[in-house]
């Protein structure tokens, strides 16, 4: 049998009340509740970002293509649905989906209270899939062949406001166009916690936009751009940007949303630093609990060393001690940060509030592979630092550790 292997379970399986096992259940507990921590940030950070990402690309697009204008109102340019972009969209290998839609400011009124809004005018073309998460009451915009649909969808905050619920009417009075207002219904209350969005907009049918306008069928306000990877988006901007006539100008939602996006970028180099902290701590743990282990048995490695152990020999008795601690806390520290993990993804145990953090849960997104290199992160680094205090049993001299006294 291995001698160090022999040694090293013989120390840990000693009675429950003693020392040696007290610091190995600390050294056990260390290793878990950092592991847990590290789990459970990840999976909080990562669904964070991801429910930030699916509130707002359910509104906004990835990238957004317009007529080139100074003008800086709601109004549009239109732009013709003949253009080779809109086209072959498809031959482009970066575009995952590609939508037309108009914006046009008006008011909102009903019988008690108005509103200035701005509408933006969808087709059949519309990614509702994406939408969906979005929506908590009521159904989608339903789609006329032989004329424009008369359906909206207005935020939570709208409906609050106006007193408006599925199935009610509203009027609206184009900024414009005051002399042409059309009466409206409510088919749907979305919600996206994102305020800029929620206060003043509402979905509507193009058509009605383009009849507004005096637009033909052909003409759009802009194309929306959805590519298939967001974390290349600069990329696929550049291979877009060659495809635009040059009238044309493409605006990228990480420009238009600069502040957001650079907060969330902030919230991953937070994160490198608060792990990186955990990981200091854990591995100090270890340090600490080998040399007091060490300085426990120091008797028994001046025994050991009288009978002609090697150094190395006695390292590696402390060395699987520490193994076996890993070993145990990895387990431990990932049935707690998965377990958390999962509960808090399936009962949504812990609130927010969705004024200052846009959801109502704390949001859960696990990654499979993040969890990976974490337990392999936490393996490398903690066992590279535990060869550190093991280097101490080269300067413990037999007769002086033979006669040591706790």
């Amino acid at each position: 049998m291995n001698f160090p292997q022999f040694i090293s379970q013989r120390i840990q399986n000693t009675k429950s009340t003693s020392f040696s096992a007290t610091v190995t259940k600390i050294g056990v507990g260390s290793i878990a509740l950092g592991l847990t921590v590290m789990i459970v940030a990840f999976g909080v950070l990562f669904g964070f970002k991801d429910a930030i990402r699916q509130k707002l690309f359910s509104i906004t697009p990835h990238i957004k293509v317009a007529k080139f204008s100074a003008n800086e109102s709601f109004e549009e340019y239109p732009i013709t649905k003949h253009a080779d972009l809109y086209r072959h969209y498809k031959n482009v290998q970066d575009i995952a989906h590609l939508q037309v839609s108009a914006h046009k400011a008006g008011i909102l009124k009903t019988k008690e209270d108005m509103l200035g809004v701005v509408m933006k005018g969808i087709s059949t073309d519309f990614d509702f899939a994406r939408f969906e998460s979005a929506m908590i009451d009521g159904k989608p915009i339903q789609f006329s062949d032989s004329s424009y649909s008369k359906d909206i969808l207005v935020s939570k905050l709208i409906a609050d406001k106006l007193e408006l619920g599925v199935g009610d009417n509203a009027i609206i009075y184009f900024l414009n166009a005051p002399d042409r207002p059309r009466k409206l219904t409510v088919s749907g209350i979305y919600e996206t916690g994102l305020e800029e969005f929620d206060k003043n907009l509402i979905i509507g049918d193009l058509g009605l936009i383009q009849r507004i306008n005096g637009w033909g069928a052909d003409s759009v306000g802009n194309y929306e751009i959805y590519v298939k990877d967001f974390t290349k988006i600069d990329a696929s901007a550049k291979i877009i940007q060659d495809k635009l006539q040059p009238d044309m100008k493409l605006e990228k939602v990480t420009d238009k949303f600069m502040g957001l996006f650079d907060w969330l970028g902030m919230l991953d180099r937070n994160m490198v630093i608060f792990l990186t902290l955990i990981l200091f701590v854990a591995c100090f743990n270890m340090i600490s609990i080998l040399l007091v282990l060490m300085m426990e048995r120091t008797p028994m490695i001046g025994l050991f060393k009288a009978l002609g152990s090697s150094n190395w020999q006695i390292r590696k008795i402390f060395l699987w001690s520490g193994f076996t601690m890993i070993f145990k806390g990895l387990i431990y520290g990932n049935i707690l940060g998965i377990g958390f993990c999962l509960l808090q993804q399936h009962f949504k145990l812990i609130p927010l509030d969705p004024a200052n953090y846009y959801m109502s849960t704390v949001p859960i997104m696990m990654n499979w592979w993040v969890i990976l290199l974490l337990n392999i992160a936490t393996i490398s680094l903690v066992i590279l630092v535990l060869t550190i205090p093991t280097f101490v049993i080269t300067r413990i001299q037999p007769v002086k550790a033979i006669t040591f006294k706790k």
